[in-house]
């Protein structure tokens, strides 16, 4: 009897692999801002995996915050991960769980795209584009019903 080994390519088939992304947005940014916002919604076919990190080439560096109540105050808290669960699904969004674009090189502008990376547990890296929005906008334009 004979065997064959055959490599595989494992990206395809790693967990990391399985996390896709769904409507990434941005809101614009007024004349002089350096901070801006980045909301997607994640989706996961594998295993349990973390988002460890991001980065944009429009900001000096992307950081993981969640919102949280202290009382009657909202504060945004900086977190180091955010737990995407097995089969499931995690929603970056206004007011929840999202991404601060800091030192932003430009303005975001209604329109743009914005390339974002974000850095998974498992290895591997999930890049998507932000559609920018209108400042303000509380959700991407088709979900507003535009």
């Amino acid at each position: 009897m004979r065997v064959w080994l055959i490599p595989m390519l494992f990206v395809a088939t790693s967990a990391g692999a399985q996390v896709s992304a769904e409507n990434p947005w941005s809101r614009a940014t007024p004349p002089g801002a350096t901070i801006g916002a980045g909301f997607v919604l994640l989706r996961n076919a594998g295993a349990a995996d973390r988002v460890m990190g991001a980065a944009s080439p429009v900001a000096g560096r992307v950081e993981m915050h969640v919102t949280v109540r202290e009382g009657e105050v909202m504060k945004m808290r900086e977190v180091s991960a955010f737990e995407i669960p097995a089969g499931g699904t995690f929603e970056l969004r206004p007011g929840g769980a999202h991404l601060m674009l800091m030192g932003l090189k430009r303005p975001l502008k209604k329109g743009d795209k914005v390339p974002l990376t974000l850095k998974l547990e498992k290895g591997c890296e999930l890049t998507v584009e932000l559609e920018v929005q209108e400042m303000g906008a509380r959700a991407p334009a088709h979900r507003r019903g535009h």
